[in-house]
């Protein structure tokens, strides 16, 4: 079985419209084209990754001229392509189409549809572990191909957030949530990829982002495109190019559990321009905000080992907004513990229980559930267990 293919191309230094479309075309030309999976009269579903209504220049949005430029291929087989996507929860996502210029696609005459306000279908999930059944919208259901094209870049609740991730923006808010409170993040996208599996995958790494992503993080100028029709082994690949092991990923992890590609770098043939000669650790979102956030007196921070990426980000993220806040006094002589734990919370210290491995404890402290819990719902636990504001 020949090895599945991973282009990575290099581009120019603040690239124009008619040099990324150049550079989009060639990563997907290296990485075996998408003839085959477009047909005359196809639909063919492009999914960016536009979490949130600020521009691609931050590193947190898919440059709309990256989707442009997928979309024109596909029309030129005779496809018909359709850009959907749906903002994160409480986010409007026709505000984000605005601000990302995604309105001049619609423009120039191509489909551009807010998930959120789709037909949805309920599609069971055979192969689920964690999920029976899902509600998605019925075009992407019916469509003959769906193409990723995610941000390169670090998330606060794992260490990257790419192809098969970008797949729970096709979900509701009420979904979304679920996929945390109830389902657990990292388990529930590989099942959620089981049916709705990237065809092909194009990482808009022109401007990446690291430290606090989705949304807070620094940009990264990497002028990089990446792509291939294994998002296994692209999303592997690209976690390597931010300087990780493909392991680490979470979502890479249980997706190869799941038999939906491949991780390991000696079975992925790479073309175009060598890792190595790219390569850029991303600073993570755990040592953005240890590094930039002084913690009040009596603040007791406990990560067990066995905390998991998800539960760590999400508390560190949720710290960094109250420093932004002025709310640090909320964090005064509390102490906040995530991960597995094997006795119970000493002494009579306010204590915060954050994720399901906590779960045993629940009793010793205020708890939040969810695996890996939303950042909201671990933000009203501390304001609740810290008493009103001062």
């Amino acid at each position: 079985m020949p090895k599945p293919k991973v282009a990575i191309v290099k581009g120019k230094k603040n690239p124009d419209a008619r040099e990324i479309e150049s550079v989009v075309r060639k990563a997907v030309a290296l990485a075996g084209g998408i003839n085959d999976i477009v047909s005359p009269g196809g639909t063919v579903i492009i999914k960016p990754n536009l979490v949130a209504a600020v521009p691609a220049k931050t590193g947190a949005t898919t440059d709309y001229r990256v989707c442009r430029a997928v979309a024109r291929m596909v029309k030129e087989l005779g496809g018909k392509p359709v850009i959907m996507e749906s903002s994160c929860i409480g986010v409007d996502t026709e505000k984000t189409f605005r601000v990302c210029a995604y309105d001049k696609l619609r423009g120039e005459g191509y489909e551009v549809i807010d998930a959120k306000t789709s037909k949805m279908v309920t599609v069971p999930v055979p192969q689920g572990r964690v999920l029976t059944e899902v509600l998605l919208p019925e075009m992407v259901m019916k469509a003959q191909a769906i193409i990723s094209v995610p941000v390169m870049k670090t998330h606060d609740q794992c260490l990257a957030t790419l192809s098969l991730k970008n797949m729970k923006g096709l979900l509701t808010d009420a979904w979304k949530k679920k996929f945390h409170t109830t389902y657990g993040v990292f388990q529930a996208v590989a099942d959620l990829c089981t049916v709705v599996k990237p065809t092909f995958t194009v990482v808009d790494g022109l401007v990446g982002q690291e430290g606090l992503g989705p949304v807070y993080g620094i940009p990264v100028g990497m002028g990089l495109i990446i792509a291939g029709k294994d998002p296994v082994a692209v999303d592997s690949i690209t976690s390597m190019v931010m300087g990780m092991k493909p392991e680490e990923v979470e979502t890479t992890k249980f997706a190869v559990e799941m038999g939906l590609g491949v991780m390991e770098p000696d079975l992925i043939d790479v073309v175009g321009v060598p890792i190595a000669s790219v390569r850029r650790r991303f600073k993570l979102g755990c040592e953005a905000v240890s590094e930039s956030v002084p913690f009040p007196e009596g603040f007791e921070l406990i990560f067990n080992e066995k905390a998991c990426t998800g539960c760590r980000n999400g508390v560190l993220s949720v710290v960094r907004d109250l420093n932004a806040e002025g709310k640090m006094h909320l964090l005064q002589d509390l102490r906040v513990i995530a991960g597995q734990i094997d006795t119970k919370p000493a002494g009579n210290k306010k204590t915060l229980l954050v994720g399901v491995c906590t779960a045993p404890f629940r009793d010793y402290g205020v708890y939040v559930k969810g695996c890996c819990p939303n950042n909201v719902d671990i933000a009203d636990a501390i304001a609740s267990v810290s008493g009103p504001e001062k």
